[in-house]
């Protein structure tokens, strides 16, 4: 009676029952093992990537203030430290923290953060008026050894370098 060899292939028995993994297979467990690295690289970001995140967040958050200021016909300030930033919308002759308002709302870093602010002018004040035009500013945000740059070019445009 013929006995079966179980678990082995029809070409390993052909062959004399030598075990062994083809080029194909080889090729296939390879690529399967760099797909994976490549996914678990990128789905742990660097320390540069949380900031370049938040600088994108924070560019954003900033045309919307712009946006807020020309919508309420009222100035809106942009103020940040180490541990965050937040908005100030200028109301009853003095800067308030607009509770009424979301999008305005103080939020925190991260991690420490320092925020420096070139403008044409020399001011240090990020600050959105009634009108359409405003100054370019340059804000510089640095963490550790990440910097990002967000760029205003007055015109309501905020690009992250």
């Amino acid at each position: 009676m013929p006995t079966l060899a179980i678990g082995r292939s029809t070409a390993d028995r052909r062959a004399g029952g030598q075990a062994g993994f083809t080029l194909l297979e080889l090729l296939l467990a390879c690529l399967i093992v760099g797909i994976v690295a490549a996914t678990i690289s990128f789905a742990i970001p660097g320390r540069g990537s949380h900031l370049a995140f938040e600088a994108d967040r924070l560019a954003r958050l900033l045309s919307l203030a712009r946006e807020e200021a020309l919508l309420r016909s009222a100035p809106v300030r942009f103020d940040g430290d180490l541990d965050g930033f937040r908005f100030l919308v200028w109301r009853d002759r003095r800067w308030l923290i607009p509770d009424d308002e979301p999008v305005l709302r103080a939020r925190l870093w991260e991690a420490p953060t320092q925020v420096s602010i070139e403008r044409v002018d020399g001011s240090t004040i990020v600050e959105f008026g009634r009108e359409p035009l405003d100054l370019p500013f340059k804000m510089r945000l640095q963490r550790e050894q990440a910097i990002a740059v967000i760029e205003s070019d007055g015109l309501g445009t905020f690009t992250v370098r």
